[in-house]
């Protein structure tokens, strides 16, 4: 088969396409032909050397796929049948024609969706729930302040908190994106973070009142403006490390708020979890994507052999949704 490997730490040159042995399902996982692999900020950070792939993952990147199931390892439990089509979560080898996984980790497509734009969904929506509902208990009627709102994190969070009947914040980088965040999305109030102090401008938005959740990929360089934006027992959970990983605590602020910081990463937990999470997205977020009330959304799909073009486009920001490899 064909797949996507890093030749070395570097920019989206470093991206080859290689023949190399197809994958064989071991015990309770799962073959799957590839159809889509979408592309997600890890898969970056994987590129330029800062993110490993967890032990005894494949070192090709990719966290999702969609595809359809092409054979069984021994010991599989789940109700699946060779044809069927499939999304999975991966901790790795999704830029591939075909790849091996653990069947807790696979999620028949849900209905309405085509087998293309499915591959958006299943990193993203494991995220997003897992962290906004499982993790934060985020309900309805609070705040939630959303980083990153054209991203494919951010347009599946505004979704999902709204779906939820949260009141839903969100920042973008120009006057466009928090147009788009709004109108498109159903974003509540958008706040361009260049031209505004995002913490004042929630405030004087939302009647004087923070946000009760925070999700948020950008790390340590929001984490004092994130703590000030929080509502008293207000949550802020942190996703990603774009804007750093080591920043101060003002936990005088954080005490007198009773708030909590919580920190977490989907792709090193261990099968178990993930599988419990994929169950909780085939239960509560499916529904609502086959209503309607979430739609995946896919900015620009490029061919496997163009990668590299893929990850210059994702770099550029210019995305509203998820990048796509379509094999």
């Amino acid at each position: 088969m064909k797949a996507v490997y890093i030749l070395e730490p570097g920019g989206p040159e470093v991206l080859e396409v290689r023949d190399v042995d197809a994958p064989v399902p071991g015990q309770g996982e799962v073959l799957i032909d590839v159809v889509a692999a979408g592309l997600n900020r890890a898969d970056v950070q994987q590129r330029r050397g800062f993110y490993p792939p967890p032990p005894g993952a494949s070192e090709v990147p990719g966290l999702e796929v969609s595809g359809r199931i092409a054979g069984f390892g021994p010991g599989v439990s789940k109700p699946f049948s060779l044809g069927d089509k499939v999304v999975a979560l991966l901790a790795g080898g999704g830029y591939a024609q075909q790849v091996a996984v653990p069947a807790e980790q696979v999620l028949r497509v849900p209905e309405g969706v085509d087998l293309v734009t499915a591959a958006a969904l299943p990193e993203v929506a494991a995220t997003v729930y897992s962290n906004l509902i499982m993790t934060a208990q985020l309900q309805p009627g609070e705040t939630v302040l959303i980083h990153g709102a054209t991203g494919g994190i951010g347009t599946m969070a505004i979704q999902l908190a709204k779906a939820f009947g949260a009141r839903v914040a969100t920042t973008a980088g120009t006057d466009e994106k928090v147009s788009t965040a709004k109108a498109f999305l159903g974003a509540d109030i958008a706040i361009n973070y260049k031209e505004e102090d995002f913490p004042e401008s929630l405030r004087r938005q939302n009647e004087g009142k923070g946000a009760d959740v925070i999700l948020d990929v950008v790390g340590a360089k929001y984490l004092q403006q994130n703590v000030d934006a929080l509502a008293d027992y207000g949550r802020l959970v942190v996703i990603g490390l774009q804007g750093g990983a080591k920043g101060e605590l003002d936990l005088g602020l954080l005490l007198k708020k009773r708030a909590a910081v919580v920190a977490t990463a989907l792709r090193p937990r261990p099968v178990a979890e993930k599988g419990a999470i994929m169950t909780a997205v085939r239960d509560a977020v499916w529904p609502l994507v086959a209503d309607g009330r979430i739609r995946p959304l896919v900015a620009k799909t490029f061919p496997m052999d163009q990668a590299g073009a893929a990850h210059r486009y994702f770099d550029s920001g210019d995305h509203v949704g998820k990048v796509l490899l379509v094999m």
